[in-house]
């Protein structure tokens, strides 16, 4: 079905996905891109849990550079990887991104599009677009500093540099450090307790969590509104009364 990624896991609650454009180290090209847009409109016409991995060793080692130096001032505008990545942070349910080895440029990128990031111990993040006369273009520099604040999102993006795991878990732009062979298994076990909750509340958690500062409280009552009616939540508080009733 794909050739740059792999599916590693289709359940009814969740998609495992890889990235597998090992020759160039998982480098995101528009072959990926396009396959990445084919991903997220399946899921968002049935929203299940997204976890995203790279390969032995390396997450993705950014954009890839010979695509880049060809590109123009109109493929700048065009928003390759921004309008993706934008797209992987809207997705209905979270989205995880396990993190083995490097995750540079645009591979960091698509990572803090994520809502959960959890890496193994040899994990390297960093943003080294300016060294190649670019920008970090596709969220780094506004996302970053949203995760890790300014001070720290510059020396990444401005001074070059990369991050290990305990330094990333130190700022917790990752949640949670794994040796490599563990990585999938930590994966799913977040996504285990994800969907352990009600899926339409997690939904209208994320969408509120993501609305501008603006829209509270309204927001949050309307999304509070449709739950209030859910038969899934008299079922679960029901569960709940009988439980603490025993």
């Amino acid at each position: 079905m794909y050739t740059t990624l792999e599916v590693l896991d289709d359940r009814p609650d969740r998609l495992h996905i890889r990235l597998a454009r090992p020759e160039v180290r998982n480098a995101i090209d528009r072959a990926m891109v396009l396959e990445l847009h084919d991903v997220c409109a399946g899921l968002e016409a049935a929203p299940r849990i997204l976890i995203i991995s790279g390969g032995d060793g390396v997450f993705a080692s950014g954009a890839d550079i010979a695509e880049l130096r060809e590109r123009t001032a109109a493929d700048a505008l065009e928003g390759i990887n921004s309008r993706l990545f934008s797209r992987v942070a809207a997705l209905p349910m979270p989205v995880i991104v396990a993190i083995d080895g490097w995750a540079l440029g645009g591979g960091a990128e698509l990572a803090y599009a994520g809502d959960f990031r959890i890496a193994s111990s040899r994990a390297r993040i960093g943003n080294p677009e300016t060294s190649l006369g670019i920008i970090a273009a596709a969220g780094g520099t506004w996302r970053l500093p949203e995760l890790v604040g300014e001070p720290l999102a510059k020396e990444i993006l401005l001074a070059g540099r990369v991050l290990d795991a305990r330094e990333a878990l130190a700022v917790r732009l990752v949640t949670e450090v794994h040796e490599p062979e563990g990585l999938d298994a930590a994966a799913h076990a977040l996504a285990d307790r994800i969907a352990g909750q009600d899926p339409l509340a997690v939904r209208f958690t994320k969408a509120v969590l993501h609305a501008p500062r603006s829209e509270h409280p309204a927001v949050d009552e309307r999304a509070q509104s449709v739950l209030f009616e859910s038969p899934e939540k008299h079922a679960r508080m029901t569960a709940f009364l009988e439980r603490r009733t025993r």
